[in-house]
């Protein structure tokens, strides 16, 4: 039976109505634009509405912890000119950017829920992915001693399309880490193979990210550093549904 999508549905009604609330207090934070906020809030009832508050909870972890970590050492970045825009504040191309592919599974559990479990592998180790980015992205940039392009390993300048370090692929695999506890302790994802499962292909998605950008980010126009972070998601989610099937 197909999901009822109606605005008069109980449990949507009840996801755009605390969506609302929360968005109207929470937009006084200063995680999001003024638009960020209210692109936030259509992806939090999305979520709400189709695969429930948990799932709503962890991507409000996975910006809450994004943003703390983009704020470590700001001025530092700043002053060198790699910083994030704006503060750190996140607009409506980040939160789809980053989210665009966990809420279309998310979706697509409404019409498909016998696969619910595989759609939840995948919406887990977008975030996943996300996370582990922004961890190696931020840490990195403010921490890396030594920075290389992933595809020659020739030293290059922090902040440079596809540059990695060892501080930020440690700082990575902590995000991935993190991540995926959260997905766990909120019962998104169960046991150890599926946990072991998301924590490898957000980590391994962060470093197929690098390779994208040092290869495509500055020779194709229309790479944005968004659609690349949504290639990114859509990687790991790709990946860890593949391992889910082919192991679990």
């Amino acid at each position: 039976m197909m999901t009822d999508f109606s605005l008069f549905n109980g449990i949507w009604l009840n996801a755009f109505l605390i969506n609302f609330v929360l968005i109207f207090f929470g937009q006084r934070l200063p995680f999001l634009t003024k638009k960020g906020w209210i692109h936030a809030g259509v992806l939090g009832t999305l979520l709400w509405g189709s695969v429930g508050w948990k799932a709503w909870i962890s991507v409000c972890v996975y910006l809450l912890l994004g943003t703390l970590v983009t704020k470590i050492g700001y001025k530092n970045k700043a002053s060198r000119g790699i910083a994030e825009a704006r503060g750190g504040q996140r607009g409506p191309e980040n939160v789809w950017g980053s989210a665009s592919t966990g809420c279309s599974l998310a979706l697509l559990s409404c019409f498909w829920p016998d696969h619910l479990t595989l759609f939840m592998v995948g919406f887990a180790s977008s975030f996943t992915a996300k996370l582990s980015d922004t961890f190696s992205s931020e840490i990195g940039k403010r921490f890396g001693k030594k920075t290389f392009l992933i595809t020659t390993l020739k030293s290059v300048a922090p902040g440079t399309e596809g540059a990695i370090s060892i501080e930020g692929s440690v700082a990575g695999l902590l995000g991935s880490l993190i991540m995926t506890m959260v997905m766990i302790n909120l019962s998104i994802i169960s046991g150890r193979s599926v946990a072991f499962i998301v924590l490898l292909s957000g980590y391994l998605a962060t470093f197929i990210e690098s390779y994208i950008g040092a290869v495509a980010q500055n020779k194709i126009n229309f790479m944005t550093n968004e659609l690349v972070n949504s290639i990114q998601t859509s990687l790991a989610a790709i990946i860890s549904i593949y391992l889910f099937l082919t192991f679990i």
